[in-house]
């Protein structure tokens, strides 16, 4: 019997070298996932202000224009688009495109898209329009009531979803809750299944206009806890993983085979005060906001959740936007933090309450939350489960402290709307001042008055301490060795691996 057992012993040692190769061979490759994946997520309908969902919709689906490799606003769907000379009209010329299911994509999708879309932008994009025309089958004609300048900015990139294309059709034939179950797009990966919070499966499309995706299957794989998403990129479980903060990406760094890569993104972080419009609040005292935002050491914050490779910055918007403002970040100063605390009647501080992180930064606003109890300022960091943290943002029911961030491209009109504008999705409340100068340059065909007027809103921001802008992100990744391309970094600005089309495998 020893021979035998030597044999088996043989082919054990022979499978575990070939496994990576096979695997290779089959196709598939996996993401370890930071976030809970839900449903939502599958629909560009519900499209949220943040660029955490567009990680499903490049696989998916496909806009008429998109953040692509060098251009914010690229041609996708859509292979032109023109504007009227008044400003008025935006004109579309569709490609030769097919759902999934094999539907051509026709202009009656992108008015239903259009019509039906309830995300992010919705109620500013539909405001702004008179009419969607349907001039041929593959013409759409977008007709303004007024000249809106950041018309292509809020539609034509990751802004909003609302140029993320569906099929009229198969969704009127399913229903809504069908189609999130079973979403059928025009992306360059068909889906193939979903279980909710655990995993989203997806296949190539052999007929993308663009091209067939070289990697077969990708595998979506919800891995919250930190630890554990590393553990499967040093195994080989997942071939990329999303999301490390500093201790642990250095210990990937040392991991054999292992890549770190860390691309910079328009996500931009800061701590929102949530009563400041309450003037019960002691939020609702600038010099409260002030010292708080004094108290964050942004330069260590940056050392210790991305190895240094993020930027600290005083900005809301990224600089890399159109009529972006640049602010250098504030100085740490707590000496200069407990005088304006005094000044502001609290020389002992006080109880903030709640302290909620968008997840999965659980982390970031407990360094947080004690640079402000060194000034006086106490809070409880309170995690919740993702989609019930953008539930509660959305109704405005969480109070105290927030530490928000958002990545959706754009450009500084973009950026602002969703958070500081009347209305807003995000806005627990708005300053007359930036409500009247944000109506008036969406008006406004000078380019120098329209930036004049948005550096305005982003002084006042600045300089009313709305927000503290604490960093804008170094997105760090592990990839495994079986990655040749991994996506990272090909959009700039964007977190996720994309164009989805151009990943590939050894």
């Amino acid at each position: 019997m020893r021979p035998r057992f030597v044999i088996i012993a043989i082919i054990l040692v022979i499978v575990s070298c070939i496994s990576p190769a096979l695997a290779a061979q089959d196709g598939t490759m996996t993401w370890g996932v930071h976030v809970t994946l839900v449903s939502r997520w599958l629909d560009p309908g519900d499209t949220e202000a943040l660029i955490t969902p567009f990680m499903v919709l490049y696989a998916l689906h496909d806009a008429l224009v998109k953040p692509m490799p060098g251009n914010i606003s690229t041609p996708s769907l859509a292979e032109s688009w023109s504007v009227s000379k008044d400003g008025l009209s935006y004109e579309f010329v569709l490609r030769k495109a097919k759902f999934h299911n094999g539907d051509p994509v026709t202009a009656e999708d992108v008015k239903f898209t259009f019509e039906r879309y309830k995300g992010s932008g919705a109620t500013l994009l539909k405001e702004k329009m008179k009419e969607v025309q349907v001039t041929a089958p593959n013409r759409v004609r977008f007709v303004l009531k007024e000249p809106w300048p950041d018309f292509m900015a809020f539609y034509g990139t990751s802004a909003t979803g609302a140029s993320w294309i569906v099929p009229k059709k198969y969704v009127e034939k399913v229903g809504e809750d069908g189609f999130k179950k079973a979403p059928v797009g025009a992306g360059p990966y068909k889906f193939v299944s979903f279980n909710p919070g655990v995993e989203l499966v997806v296949e190539a499309f052999p007929d993308y206009w663009k091209k067939a995706p070289s990697v077969k299957r990708i595998v979506m794989r919800s891995i919250p806890d930190e630890a554990t998403r590393a553990a499967a990129v040093k195994t080989g479980e997942v071939d990329v993983g999303y999301l490390f903060g500093g201790a642990i990406a250095e210990e990937l760094k040392r991991s054999p085979g292992i890549k770190v890569v860390a691309p910079l993104l328009y996500g931009m972080y800061w701590v929102d005060f949530l009563d400041q419009f309450d003037p019960k609040s002691p939020w609702h005292d600038r010099r409260v906001r002030l010292a708080a935002s004094l108290a964050i050491d942004r330069n260590a914050i940056n050392q210790a959740e991305m190895l240094g490779l993020g930027k600290a910055t005083g900005s809301f918007v990224p600089p890399e936007f159109d009529f972006a403002l640049r602010v250098e970040p504030p100085p740490f100063d707590p000496k200069r933090a407990k005088q304006l605390m005094v000044e502001a009647g609290y020389p002992n501080g006080f109880d903030a309450g709640d302290f909620t992180p968008l997840p999965p930064y659980s982390t970031l606003a407990e360094t947080v939350a004690g640079y402000l109890q060194a000034i006086g300022i106490k809070s409880r960091v309170r995690t919740m489960e993702r989609a019930a943290f953008f539930a509660a943002w959305r109704e405005k029911k969480l109070h105290g402290l927030l530490v928000g961030a958002t990545g959706a491209a754009g450009n500084a009109a973009a950026r602002l709307e969703p958070f500081f504008t009347k209305g807003g999705i995000y806005a627990y409340g708005s300053h007359p001042e930036i409500d009247d100068l944000f109506q008036r340059q969406a008006k406004m065909v000078d380019r120098k008055q329209r930036e004049a007027a948005l550096h305005q809103i982003q002084r006042i921001v600045t300089d009313q301490v709305l927000v503290a802008p604490i960093f804008q992100q170094g997105f760090i990744w592990g990839v495994g060795p079986r990655v040749e391309v991994s996506g990272a970094g090909l959009i700039q600005g964007y977190p996720y691996a994309a164009p989805c089309e151009d990943l590939k495998l050894k």
